[in-house]
């Protein structure tokens, strides 16, 4: 697994529950990025669900279909890993000279890694001196089960491509959404089909990194059953009324309300934790993403829960799109974070 390093040319894919995003960028990000080429394929849950060979066949081809639509032609590929599939931490180690540092993490990354280097891939990225203690690096380890990445690289390479880095989603969205230069830390909040991710940023590096269980898809089943509703329409209440009190007699609201009670509790609990471990450090903004950006109201209903100032994001913020391209994305800008994220990995 390559994280965080230099790729060459490729373009990213984000393989998501309802849909496929594939990006490539052109430029760098000292200078700014200019979106080359893009797709948006819908997909079905069942086909990313099929483990079966065929499944994965067509899963491949669904791939090879989107690559072909957005005209890329490069074979090389950043995948994003689902958080769920991946298990990220931000840990201490002793400062040494960058190459004794390396040289040593390779044989200390097992203590970090919560299963059997056998049956695991990880990978490390050094972050630099912790903010709490000049005399200890902190380190970034991530893994991932290794039938799983195999598996996954399998599938995509019989379709031709060829996958270069894989990186897990909640890494991607941040370098989308962060704010770089910022004094205090921004925490974002991706909330997807059926978990939430969250990222907290500090001094322009993760430094913390965690996913809940329970996606927007708890929302919709607890509207649909509310108010008697099929789940398409509850989807549909959701995205358009969100928690407005003044539409449907409140209904909507009253039931989100019960239900985002928790999860806000969840991004306090976050709050909490980074503060707490981080003396010096506060939680300055909270920056939504996916489904958090677009529904109604919520960034009012987090900061009011929170007592942090709540933003919706924008993973576009560093890439400059034509007219022709903003029209096209307009209804589906917000779902790209990951794709942008990967595709702005650096090649300095």
């Amino acid at each position: 697994m390559n994280l965080l390093h230099g790729v060459g040319d490729f373009f990213s894919l984000d393989i998501g529950t309802n849909s496929m995003r594939i990006v490539q960028l052109s430029g760098s990000s000292q200078h700014g990025w200019t979106l080359q080429k893009y797709a948006y394929v819908p997909i079905t849950p069942q086909l990313t669900q099929d483990a079966s060979d065929l499944g994965r066949k067509r899963l491949g081809e669904a791939i090879l279909g989107a690559v072909n639509q957005a005209g890329i032609k490069t074979k090389n590929i950043a995948l994003g890993l689902p958080a769920s599939k991946t298990f990220t931490s931000i840990v201490e180690t002793e400062t040494l000279p960058e190459k004794e540092l390396q040289k040593s993490f390779k044989y200390e990354i097992d203590k970090y890694v919560p299963m059997a280097m056998s049956d695991a891939k990880a990978d490390y990225v050094i972050l630099g001196p912790s903010p709490n203690d000049p005399a200890k690096t902190e380190v970034l380890v991530s893994s991932v089960a290794k039938d799983y990445a195999e598996s996954t690289m399998e599938m995509i390479e019989k379709t031709g491509l060829n996958i270069i880095a894989m990186e897990p989603e909640p890494l991607a969205l941040a370098r989308a959404l962060n704010n770089p230069g910022s004094i205090d830390a921004t925490m974002i909040v991706d909330l997807g089909e059926e978990s939430t991710d969250i990222v907290i940023m500090y001094k322009d590096q993760p430094r913390l990194v965690r996913s809940i269980p329970g996606g927007v898809d708890v929302l919709i089943r607890a509207i649909a059953n509310g108010l008697n509703v099929r789940p398409d329409q509850a989807r549909q209440f959701l995205l358009k009324f969100g928690l407005d009190e003044n539409q449907v007699e409140g209904q909507v609201f009253k039931i989100l309300n019960t239900h985002l009670d928790g999860y806000a509790a969840e991004l306090a609990k976050s709050v909490r934790f980074f503060q707490t471990k981080y003396i010096n450090g506060k939680v300055g903004g909270i920056v939504l993403s996916s489904y958090a950006n677009v529904i109604p109201l919520l960034p009012e209903y987090i900061e009011a829960k929170t007592g942090v100032s709540t933003m919706r994001g924008n993973p576009w913020q560093f890439v400059r799109t034509t007219a022709a391209q903003q029209r096209t994305l307009a209804s589906v800008s917000s779902e790209f974070a990951v794709a942008i994220g990967l595709s702005e990995r650096s090649n300095d």
